[in-house]
């Protein structure tokens, strides 16, 4: 019988003969290091997308705020990223950050909004 070795740290592998790890630790070790390039990638996009949901929230007072657009860049607003973008019957592009979202009204100014719940 062909003895079988740990992927993770080379120790041979007893117990079930479909097992591929020596154990939970090595398992775990192992598929994190497979897998941390795309979740670190994905954790960086999701930690922007937050930020910019935190700083329209911060400024968002009542149910429209308008802001100077260098607010925004100050509080650290990235607008690279968003999670949608609602075009209007008047064909103004809101973007949002999830349920917060701006306009761009000018060079120096957003109008801040957040997205009413879908009943």
């Amino acid at each position: 019988m062909e003895k079988r070795t740990c992927p993770e740290c080379g120790e041979v592998i007893k117990g079930r003969i479909d097992k591929k790890f020596c154990s939970d630790l090595c398992r775990n070790s192992f598929n994190n290091k497979q897998n941390s390039d795309s979740n670190n990638y994905v954790r960086n996009i999701n930690n922007t997308l937050r930020k910019n949901r935190r700083v329209l929230e911060d400024l968002l007072q009542g149910d429209k705020t308008t802001v100077p657009k260098q607010k925004l860049i100050d509080k650290g607003f990235n607008f690279s990223y968003f999670t949608n973008q609602v075009v209007t019957k008047n064909n103004h592009t809101y973007v949002f950050c999830y349920e917060f979202g701006y306009l761009l009204l000018d060079k120096e100014y957003v109008l801040i909004v957040k997205r009413k719940a879908d009943s």
